[in-house]
């Protein structure tokens, strides 16, 4: 299908329909939901509880989490988890630390109802809280299903967009993409769209960002793992 500028950029959800997962409803684009299934039903028929942390997010979603790391009011991390002070940054070296980690609004794969960050819950140990970070997924609780999910995710269409820092984006092993969908959106997803979308915006920042979108746009949007 081929998808509006406000369904790429996360502003409506025309596009997704609901699906229970676990014990949550999730919002999924509509040609992924089938592989979807399987890939959660092989998972769990292998030893697995296959979660999702986070599926579809919303454009206001997006720029709350953008305002509160760009004003300070929400933890910017470096590419080792380790806490930046923002406040010590320029606006142009800020927009660089936040983008490590999080998407501009407009622009996050989450928009998409194609993205996902999962999680393996029986592999996490009682009382510790999934952080989303490198380590538990490289050297912890999470290993096991990460090289489960690096072996068998590609028969169902799946792969890791952010499988290697690649000087945008940093390591993510658990965020998972649905390769067929994905790619045409990001196809569709162009500067000048991204430009129209957030003009009128509350954005923080936005002053510094729009004249430098375009090479955000290939450090961070475009720079994938294959």
């Amino acid at each position: 299908m081929i998808m509006t500028p406000d369904q790429l950029t996360g502003k409506v959800t025309t596009h997704l329909c609901s699906q229970l997962i676990g014990r949550k409803h999730f919002l999924i684009h509509q040609n992924v939901t089938d592989d979807l299934t399987k890939l959660i039903h092989a998972a769990n028929r292998d030893g697995f509880d296959f979660h999702i942390a986070s599926g579809f997010r919303s454009f206001e979603q997006q720029l709350t989490i953008w305002n509160g790391k760009y004003s300070g009011q929400r933890t910017v991390l470096d590419s080792n988890s380790h806490p930046v002070d923002i406040f010590t940054l320029n606006a142009e070296d800020k927009i660089h630390a936040i983008m490590k980690w999080s998407a501009l609004p407009g622009t996050s794969r989450h928009h998409w109802g194609t993205d996902f960050d999962v999680y393996d819950r029986a592999g996490l140990p009682d009382g510790v809280t999934m952080k989303l970070e490198p380590w538990e997924y490289l050297q912890s609780h999470q290993k096991p299903f990460y090289q489960w999910l690096v072996k068998h995710a590609v028969t169902y269409g799946f792969y890791f967009p952010y499988e290697q820092d690649l000087g945008g984006v940093a390591i993510e092993p658990w965020h998972l993409s649905y390769r067929p969908v994905a790619s045409d959106c990001l196809k569709s997803l162009s500067v000048e769209l991204i430009t129209q979308q957030l003009r009128d915006e509350p954005l923080l920042g936005k002053k510094f960002i729009l004249p430098r979108l375009k090479s955000l746009y290939t450090q961070y949007i475009s720079n994938l793992s294959l």
